[in-house]
C-alpha cells in the first residue's frame, strides 16, 4: 500500500451504552483511532422502506493493517458517519485492512 493513496483522515468511534438517573440507556460513541487511508463510494441506492424513502450508500475504506477495528464501530470522515459492515485482510499478512461500511442518509 503506498503513503500517496492514504489522503483522507478517517476516524473511528467505539459505543458505549449507560444508564441515566431514569434507567434510560444514553449511547454515546468514544473515539478508538484517527488514521490515514483512502476512501472509495463503490454504489448507491435508493429504497423505499414504511414509506420512507430514504438513500444507502456503500464505500469502501482501505487503511494500515490495525487489530483493534471492529464491525461493531462507526467510522467518521467529511461530515459523514458510516456503520462498518465488514473488516478484512485481503492478503492475511496484516499490512492492509479494507473496512466496507453503509452511510443510510
Amino acid at each position: 500500500m503506498r503513503a500517496g493513496e492514504l489522503r483522507h483522515r478517517v476516524t473511528f468511534k467505539e459505543k458505549s451504552v449507560t444508564r441515566n438517573d431514569f434507567n434510560e440507556e444514553v449511547i454515546t460513541w468514544t473515539e478508538v483511532a484517527t488514521v490515514w487511508a483512502s476512501v472509495e463510494d463503490l454504489s448507491g441506492r435508493e429504497f423505499y422502506e414504511a414509506r420512507r424513502a430514504g438513500a444507502q450508500v456503500t464505500t469502501r475504506i482501505r487503511m494500515r493493517y490495525r487489530s483493534d477495528i471492529a464491525p461493531e464501530m462507526q467510522a467518521t470522515w467529511d461530515g459523514h458517519t458510516y456503520d462498518i459492515e465488514a473488516v478484512t485482510d485481503p492478503t492475511g499478512r496484516k499490512r492492509e485492512l479494507v473496512v466496507h461500511v453503509t452511510e443510510v442518509l
